[in-house]
Formats: structure tokens, sequence, C-alpha cells
């Protein structure tokens, strides 16, 4: 039996087929595609891209590409006009916010002065707006909005300054209103300050008119007396002038009140510390008021009750400054420059003003012509009247301090703080009254006696005993 043999040509054939098979394999796709038949239909598709189905597909992908872009543009076309659109509504509403609040800022203004056709222009304007907002809220909700948001906006922001205008005019006019009042009242202030100054003038003028009236036959202690309180309210005067500008200085007034004294005082109130500086300034301003040249240290002799008298009747009805002006080496002059550089030191001045030019000015001659100068000058015309008036009564003038402790007697003294009398009536056994400080000196008069004036401080006598154990030990 013939073994058969394989032919190597059908070998190589079967290897071609397989190798063509493998490559058709690789380079095309099957889709299975039924028809209508039910028969499936193999379609190879290629995967060249230059082959005519690949091109009709990209060609339709780039189609599609610029549709879903153009839609995507419309999209956004629409977001910004809806954006806009909502833009120029509320420019809207805060345009006719705007306009309704200068409206009713018209009609309150309107009512006072009151004015009718002004309330009723602006109730038919706030009316008006708030239409005008009720029908762009019904347009909103009903989606009805035709307008142009560039011009709506432009419209809007037009109304809103308007409005604002009108706003800033109502506020003038507010403003000038009050201004007006303001004046009104001030002008009224200035009136009864006037007619105020008028009646004060007048009843100093009363007060000193009675000077007027005393001729040197009919004086008496009465009319020294009524001097003394012309004089003390003068001293008060000036003690107001000079704590002021202590207080412009920032002066320590617990301090200064202390020092004026020379000694810590416990004082009832804060006011009364007004009555230290009181104190210090009668103590300067009546020192030597013995001597009949008042420290002028005059070598001329002394002269007569008459002549004193007649120096009062030059002196009572004139201003000082002026006086001082026209006559600057007369005695007065000399007693107002030694005083005032004895009362005002020059620590105390530099302190006050920040600097000597007062002091300058009164030691070479001058007179300033400051508030505090004129001040200072009127109470010194009137202790210099006060001393007249006494060497005009009598040739022995007595002037007496109380020293501090000493105990209160209603014969030489009265308290210058009201409420006192219960300390010394009798019904507060349990307590001394001992005098803290004398404000005003006491007069005597040939054998008349004029009472001081003394700031009281009461001491238990537990306290008392305590110090007088102090000092026995001691």
């Amino acid at each position: 039996m013939e073994t058969l043999k394989k032919n190597p040509s059908l070998r190589r054939k079967s290897k071609l087929a397989r190798t063509f098979q493998k490559v058709c394999s690789l380079r095309t796709s099957s889709t299975k595609v039924s028809s209508n038949n039910g028969i499936g239909i193999c379609m190879l598709k290629s995967h060249n891209p230059n082959f005519n189905v690949d091109d009709d597909d990209d060609g339709d992908s780039i189609s599609d590409l610029k549709s879903t872009t153009s839609s995507r543009s419309g999209e956004i076309k629409i977001r910004e006009r809806r954006r806009a659109v909502l833009e120029a509504v509320i420019a809207k509403i805060f345009a006719s916010t705007t306009s309704i609040k200068a409206s009713y800022a018209e009609l309150q203004i309107a009512q006072r002065p009151y004015d009718n056709d002004a309330i009723q222009a602006a109730d038919t304007a706030v009316v008006e707006e708030l239409r005008s907002l009720s029908e762009l809220k019904r347009s909103f909700l009903r989606n009805e909005l035709n307008l142009s948001p560039q011009v709506a906006i432009m419209l809007a922001e037009i109304q809103e300054q308007q409005s604002l205008m009108r706003s800033y005019e109502i506020t003038i006019k507010k403003l000038e209103s009050e201004v007006y009042e303001k004046k009104s009242k001030i002008d009224e202030l200035v009136t009864n300050l006037e007619e105020t100054i008028e009646i004060n003038k007048s009843i100093e003028k009363k007060l000193s008119g009675g000077f007027d009236e005393i001729q040197f036959s009919n004086l008496n202690l009465n009319h020294f007396v009524q001097i003394l309180g012309f004089s003390l309210r003068s001293v008060r005067t000036f003690v107001k002038s000079l704590v002021k500008e202590m207080e412009s200085a920032n002066w320590d007034l617990n301090a200064a009140a202390s020092s004026a004294v020379s000694s810590v005082v416990v004082f009832a109130k804060p006011s009364h510390r007004c009555f230290a500086f009181e104190s210090f300034v009668c103590r300067k301003m009546l020192e030597n008021f013995e001597s009949p040249s008042f420290s002028q240290n005059s070598d001329e002799k002394q002269p007569s009750s008459f002549e004193f008298f007649n120096r009062f009747k030059n002196l009572r009805s004139v201003d000082p400054v002026q006086y001082l002006t026209r006559n600057p080496a007369c005695s007065f002059a000399k007693f107002v420059i030694t005083k005032y550089l004895s009362v005002v030191h020059a620590k105390m001045e530099c302190s006050l003003f920040g600097n000597l030019n007062q002091r300058k000015m009164v030691n070479s001659g001058g007179f300033p012509g400051t508030g505090f100068f004129m001040t200072f000058c009127e109470m010194a015309k009137r202790i210099w009247l006060l001393h007249c008036t006494a060497f005009s009564l009598s040739e022995n003038v007595t002037v007496f301090q109380i020293k501090k402790g000493c105990r209160f007697s209603q014969v030489y003294m009265e308290s210058v703080k009201s409420g006192d009398e219960s300390l010394f009536s009798g019904d507060n056994g349990n307590s001394d009254i001992r005098v803290g400080f004398t404000v005003v000196p006491g007069f005597k008069i040939g054998d008349i006696v004029v009472q001081s004036q003394v700031y009281l401080s009461p001491m238990t006598r537990a306290g008392e005993e305590k110090e007088r154990w102090r000092v026995e030990r001691t």
C-alpha cells in the first residue's frame, strides 16, 4: 500500500488563506444588521479614516456640534437677558422707593408750617409711585414685562438721582428752618439778657443810689453796713471770675482752697470752696484797713472826716477804669496797683493766663482793658468807698479776724452757711461749734461792732477731749 504524501503547494495555499483571513479580521469589523425579511446581513466597517463612510460620519458629527453650540449660545443670551431684566426691575423698585421717601419727607415738612397745596402734591406723588410699583409687580408675576433693560436702568438711575436731589433740598430747607428758629431764639435770649442787664443796672443803681443821697450830715453806721454788702457782692463776682480761670487752667481747687486759708478744711459741699477764696481776697484787700492811707505809705498828713467823705463822693458814681485812665497818679490808682500785685501773685497770673502781660502793665502804671482786671477794679473801688465811709464816721477803725478753732459767738460772728442756726441753737448738745476760718473780717468803728462772717465746722466733744489729751500728753 502506497503512502500518501501531502502536496506542499496545498500547504502553502492553506497558510496563505489563514494569513489573509487574519488580516481581514484585524482590518475589518463585522456589523450584523437585521433586514426586513429577518435575514442577518454582515457589513464590514473599515477603520480607515479615508473611507467614504467615515467621511460621511465626520460630516454628521460636525453638524451636530454646530447645532449644539448654537443652542448653548442661545441659552446664554436668554439668561443674560433675564438677568438684565431683573436688574432693571430692581433698579425701578429702588428708584420708586427713593421717590416715595422724598415725597414723604416733603409731606412732613409741609405740615409745619401748614401748607395745604404742598401736602396734597406730596400725597399724590406717594400714591402715584405706589401705583407704579403695583403695576410693575403685576407685570412681573404675569411675565408681561415689555421693557428695554438698558433704557429702564438709565431712567431708574435718573429718577433716583432726582429723588435724592429733592431729599437734599428738603434737608436744606429743614436746616434753614432750624437755623431761623435758633436765630430767633438767640435774638430773644439776647433781648432778655439786655433787659436783665438793664434791670440789674437799675437795681444796682438803686442800691448805690442811696449813696448819691448820702450826705456828710446824715452819714451813719447803716450806710457803712449797706456799702459793706455792696462791696462783698463785688468780691464774690471777682472770686467767681478767679475760680473760672482756675478751672480753665486745670487747677486742683481743693488744694487751692486749703492753701487760701492756710489749713485743711473739710467743706460740707464742693461749692463751699468759694468761701476759702473769698477769705483770701478779703484778707488781702482789707489789709491795713485801719490805716488812713490804706497801705499807701504816704507821708501826707491824715485827711479829715470831711475829706474822706469827699473822696467817697468823687468816686461813688464813676467807672473805675475810666477814672484810673484820667487820674493815673491819684491815691486810688496807687491803691489799685498795690492790691492787684498783692492779690494776683506772679505765679498765679502766669499759670492762669500763660504770661505776665497784665502784671507788667500794672507795674508800669498802666491799666489793662481785660474783663478780669475790670472786675478787679470794680471790687477795689467798692473796698475804697468802704474805707472812706469808715473814716468818715470815726477815726477809730479796727478790723478783726477770728482765729481757727475759736468757739462761735453770736455777738461777734455770723455764719456764711445757711442751716448753721441749728448747730448753736442748743438743740445739738453733743457737738461744739468751732470756727473753720474767717471769710469776712469784722469791723469795730468807734464803740460799734460789725459782725465778722465765718465758716463753721462742728467738732464733737469726744474729738475735743481726744485733741485736748494729745496736747496735755505733748
